[in-house]
């Protein structure tokens, strides 16, 4: 007996973005097709575009409000209150795949948003983890959307904890096994004894110490640098770097279309394309829906992988 389809929920994302056209895209490939049933929640405008069944109307935008390019408070509202009508209707889901939003517009309205791992932590109330899972390599970061000056302190040894928590328990049903962790330094050089840094010796390889007491499998610190050029001949499942750059640049560059942008620790698998709104090619038709369709496709896959929210 075939497995049923999985109703996988989309958020439209920014209106005046690249969003619309690369979910509309990816939803008419044949392979997208096959893999999930889709539940848009998005604006009133979509209506003519998609089936009766596949769309909930959250917004009724007019069409200031949704031009390609130029971004409204309007809009900024409405692609936040996409996430959360998403997020209200968790239970007639089997997972979710969001479209790129504007951190800027959205904040612009008034609400504090960092970015959509951090805004469903809050909604669901739960600890999360950004994990950049592509075909050949898998990246999660310890600190997400922080600044350079910041990290130090953020990054402290029950933060780090949290997180190898995280990935380990929250990648081991995905990929089938307890998976290997490599844990990255945060200083050049892996602090070179101390003389760039502290972190190394004070944070990381003492949390590292206390993860594989508790039996995670995980090993470090890693010189970031040294690291990921030889990433695929170490055997490890998944990468743990301190910083956003330090992670993404690497993941990005690694498969920059087939990389999607995975959170750990809801009750459900969040997806999403790692890429961001596209104001400059927004209603040009230039926009490429492939990371989409990548993005919806591993929804799919994890679909009814629950976590502990």
């Amino acid at each position: 007996m075939a497995r049923p389809r999985p109703v996988i929920g989309i958020t439209q994302g920014d209106p005046s973005g690249i969003g619309t056209e690369v979910l509309l895209k990816a939803l008419k490939t044949p392979r997208v097709k096959a893999a999930l049933q889709p539940l848009v929640f998005g604006d009133a405008s979509l209506k003519t575009l998609l089936p009766k069944e596949q769309l909930f109307v959250v917004s009724q935008l007019k069409g200031q409000d949704r031009k390609p390019g130029q971004p409204t408070l309007k809009g900024g509202q409405a692609q936040f209150d996409y996430v959360y009508r998403a997020v209200a209707s968790v239970k007639q889901l089997d997972g979710l795949c969001t479209a790129p939003v504007s951190k800027e517009q959205i904040s612009k309205t008034g609400v504090p948003f960092t970015g959509h791992t951090e805004a469903l932590g809050l909604a669901f109330g739960v600890d999360t983890l950004m994990l950049m899972d592509g075909p050949a390599h898998r990246v999660a970061l310890a600190t997400n959307h922080v600044a350079i000056k910041d990290v130090p302190t953020v990054l402290t040894r029950g933060v780090l904890s949290t997180k190898l928590t995280l990935l380990s328990e929250g990648l081991r049903p995905l990929i089938k096994k307890k998976p290997r962790i490599a844990v990255l330094a945060l200083n050049p050089h892996a602090g070179d004894g101390g003389v760039m840094g502290l972190e190394e010796k004070t944070v990381i390889a003492p949390t590292i110490a206390y993860a594989q007491r508790a039996g995670i499998d995980c090993e470090g610190p890693f010189a970031a640098d040294g690291f990921f050029p030889r990433m695929k001949q170490r055997g490890f499942d998944a990468v743990l770097a301190m910083f956003h750059d330090q992670g993404l640049i690497a993941a990005k560059l690694l498969d920059f279309r087939r990389t999607v942008n995975v959170t750990l620790g809801l009750p459900l698998v969040r997806t999403s394309p790692d890429h961001g709104v596209a104001y400059d090619i927004a209603g040009k038709g230039k926009a490429d829906a492939e990371p989409m369709v990548q993005a919806l496709l591993k929804a799919a896959k994890y679909a009814g992988i629950r976590g502990k929210g």
